[in-house]
């Protein structure tokens, strides 16, 4: 049997196995469901309609739906879990859906929701988890914690603490990007970076992915449920509806569960386990990225070397630190030489940007030394 072991500083905490769950999940893990619960009809007509489909582990349906502004449609409230858990019960397919605070908690767990997700803009608040880990103390059963909104990732690893401190070992995390002030094409930044690090740091940590959320659109959903297939993740959350332009709320990012079923067929799976000729083969190519990443460094050691001796320069001679013009030849040549190469031009910007800041550093240091015994002794 599958054990996930999670270690956090000095205590071991164990993550209960997916097969112990009182709910049957394959990989990936697929949950699929409307958006909001709008009524006993359409959550369903939803839920029998994936229920024809074999695809699907949990059924999903928003009961409370915290907006951003009090205008906006915010959930029917209780009545609807009585809604969800008949169409689980008549679809066959276990049920899930969001809880914010304690007496959602009371409410899911009186009605038989099977498992338990916390959102967003309520996992940014250490308080509200601990209300929610305290309520559901010596209670056995499955909570998924999905990131924070802002990219934050101790915060999203203190939530997951404050369920396995009150005895809650049976957990998923759940990734569905961050807010932004540049998003991009997608409605929240995935920052692929932060749910890798976490799966890096806890690796038997079951992690999911929400491209609903991340994209905002339904046209990107599988580029982006694909994206979270390739990095390994364990499944995915993906909003369905009878009829998604209808919706009382996300109605641009919701699909059929037509649609839902295809977009699930045209995953390409991947594992991470290897045979013995592939390991040999991965090997050697690794052996050689771990060759040309010394030699980086090393070149990178010998460059900022070289921005010493420039800062000592222009520190003697009065010269600024920021010399524009040469910045923007290094921007406009350097580009120019990775678009020759076939290399992107937005990673190589990145990159020239992230080693003109240490220089930046370096050279301001070099400057200010000294400074702060003249203004001791004045």
């Amino acid at each position: 049997m599958l054990i996930f072991v999670i270690t956090y500083k000095e205590q071991r905490m164990d993550i209960a196995p997916l097969a112990s769950w009182p709910i049957q999940i394959d990989h990936p893990i697929i949950i699929a469901g409307p958006c909001s619960a709008e009524t006993p009809e359409q959550v369903m007509q939803t839920a029998l309609e994936l229920g024809k489909s074999t695809k699907v582990n949990l059924f999903r349906s928003g009961i409370w739906k915290p907006r951003t502004r009090p205008g906006s449609f915010q959930g029917i409230g209780e009545p609807a879990l009585e809604w969800l858990v008949e169409a689980g019960k008549a679809s066959g397919i276990p049920t899930t859906t969001e809880v914010a605070n304690a007496q959602h908690v009371e409410a899911c767990l009186k009605a038989g929701v099977d498992v338990l997700w916390i959102g967003a803009r309520t996992t940014v608040n250490p308080f509200s988890v601990q209300e929610i880990a305290d309520a559901l103390k010596g209670v056995d059963i499955p909570v998924i914690i999905k990131n924070p909104i802002n990219p934050d990732l101790q915060l999203w690893i203190g939530a997951v603490e404050r369920f396995l401190n009150n005895g809650l070992n049976k957990l998923m995390v759940m990734h569905r990007g961050f807010s932004s002030p540049n998003p991009g094409i997608y409605r929240n930044a995935p920052m692929w970076e932060i749910p890798i690090e976490l799966k890096a740091l806890h690796p038997d940590l079951p992690i999911i992915c929400d491209p609903s959320h991340i994209t905002g659109k339904r046209e990107l959903l599988l580029d982006v449920a694909q994206k979270a297939m390739d990095l390994g993740m364990h499944g995915l959350m993906i909003e369905t509806h009878p009829t998604p332009e209808k919706a009382w709320s996300d109605a641009r990012q919701q699909v059929t569960p037509e649609r839902f079923v295809e977009l699930v067929d045209h995953l390409q799976l991947r594992t991470e386990n290897v045979d013995q000729t592939s390991s040999a083969h991965l090997s050697g190519l690794r052996a050689r990225i771990d060759d040309i990443d010394t030699h980086i460094i090393q070149l990178l050691k010998d460059r900022m070397e070289l921005i010493t001796e420039i800062g000592e320069y222009k520190k003697d001679h009065g010269l600024t630190i920021l010399q524009l013009e040469r910045w923007k030849e290094i921007l406009e040549t350097r580009s120019a030489l990775a678009k020759k190469l076939g290399l992107q031009e937005d990673f190589v910007r990145r990159y020239l940007e992230t080693v003109h800041k240490a220089s930046i550093k370096e050279q301001s240091r070099i400057m200010n030394e000294g400074q702060e015994d003249q203004v001791m002794w004045s």
